[in-house]
């Protein structure tokens, strides 16, 4: 009789899991935040204001392409719908 051996737990590429790291204390997690957040590079604000409007024209013009598409697709298909009369 064979014996069983005990399945090793895997991660989808088929490696063990990687060891935990210990958890930080409260104290030990907002300092690391905190030299976290002094690493980011943030936007300026003429950069932020750019973003904004690009992503607002883009909206505008994506909001207006699909209403024309779907009044497009509504009329074409009361077209088809209007021939089975």
């Amino acid at each position: 009789m064979e014996a069983k051996v005990a399945k090793q737990p895997t991660t989808a590429t088929g490696r063990p899991p990687a060891a935990k790291a210990p958890k930080p204390s409260p104290g030990e997690f907002v300092r690391q935040v905190r030299a976290e957040m002094a690493k980011v590079t943030w936007p300026t604000r003429p950069e932020t204001l750019q973003t904004t409007v690009m992503v607002l024209i883009m909206t505008t013009i994506l909001a207006l392409f699909f209403l024309a598409v779907d009044f497009a697709l509504g009329r074409a298909v009361r077209l088809l719908l209007s021939l089975g009369n």
